[in-house]
């Protein structure tokens, strides 16, 4: 079996057998085509000249590595790692290998950045931003209220709002069914100012049909000026600009909104096994983080506030004094 072979063939296991999405797909073949790559030019083979399976091994693949870490980050060097032991596991698994030689590479040590999060007031702006808008229609204003009322109340991520169908909607118990990773189905439940939102954009949804063939997809819920399903990109550059004109903060991107739900949550009390339900995590290690950001928030409220913050007290409160 050559290289290009056993990537079609882990490509099939990774949609028919794993259901993986089509982004991890992708990303996976991306980072072993560029392995193949960087072993035809180690063997000086013709662009066209296949690649055994036998002509990697652990050197070779710190080699590739150490040749792309001169111009990548430690994260995006770990996933590589991480498409790569997956592509070995399944070539043992299925016998077409004794032994993985990725099974001795070392994962970079990656330093977890807090997520980004806004304060109650700033959220609240943003959400409220496209009601402050006159320059553009009425419907696409209520769509991207409803929209940023499910990223934010309701914590879900940009792939799952864009693939959201009307029928996924439930008013009568206040929830959404939402596709997450590994194609997971989960209910997750949204307040009142986002019922009464996507009330509001629905009894003006017919205006988005196509201008001149009047098409409106049938199922999407969030759709464009054209009728269609709107994409993740149109989703990413209207949050960027209601951040901008609510929050100042036109770097402002979808899942910001999602870490602001979560950090909200818990600042609220909620317990971190049902905000971990709410976002759709596999593993409750990865709400943790949100924990960090709350004690981060702490801390900076308390430097700010208290007056022992920065070892001094108020002149009338000075220690001997009445």
């Amino acid at each position: 079996m050559t290289f290009d072979e056993a990537l079609e063939a882990f490509s099939r296991f990774l949609r028919a057998e794993k259901n993986a999405s089509g982004h991890t797909v992708a990303a996976y073949t991306r980072d072993l085509r560029a392995l193949i790559v960087f072993l035809r030019e180690r063997k000086g083979l013709a662009e066209d000249d296949a690649v055994p399976l036998g002509a990697c091994d652990l050197y070779a693949l710190r080699g590739h590595l150490g040749m792309l870490a001169r111009t990548h980050e430690p994260s995006s060097i770990g996933r590589k790692i991480a498409s790569i032991r997956s592509f070995y596991r399944f070539l043992v698994d299925r016998g077409h290998l004794a032994s993985s030689p990725a099974d001795e590479l070392a994962s970079p040590k990656v330093r977890r950045k807090l997520p980004t999060f806004l304060s109650v007031d700033a959220a609240k702006e943003v959400v409220e931003a496209p009601s402050s808008r006159d320059d553009i229609h009425p419907a696409v204003a209520a769509r991207d209220r409803a929209a940023l009322e499910l990223l934010y109340g309701a914590g879900v991520r940009v792939s799952e709002l864009v693939g959201l169908d009307l029928g996924d909607i439930d008013f009568g118990s206040s929830r959404a069914r939402v596709l997450g990773k590994g194609r997971k189905e989960r209910m997750v439940p949204f307040g009142e100012t986002c019922r009464d939102a996507l009330r509001d954009y629905l009894a003006v949804r017919a205006e988005l049909a196509h201008p001149r063939t009047q098409f409106l997809d049938p199922h999407a819920l969030l759709v464009s000026v054209r009728g269609r399903r709107i994409p993740v990109r149109g989703v990413q550059l209207f949050v960027r600009a209601y951040g901008a004109l609510g929050a100042g903060r036109a770097d402002l991107h979808p899942h910001a909104l999602r870490h602001t739900c979560a950090t909200h949550l818990l600042d609220g009390g909620a317990d971190l096994r049902a905000i971990q339900e709410v976002l759709g995590h596999a593993s409750l290690s990865t709400t943790q983080k949100y924990t960090h950001v709350s004690v981060e928030h702490l801390l900076a409220v308390y430097d700010k506030a208290h007056p022992l913050a920065k070892g001094t007290l108020p002149a009338s409160r000075a220690v001997g004094e009445e």
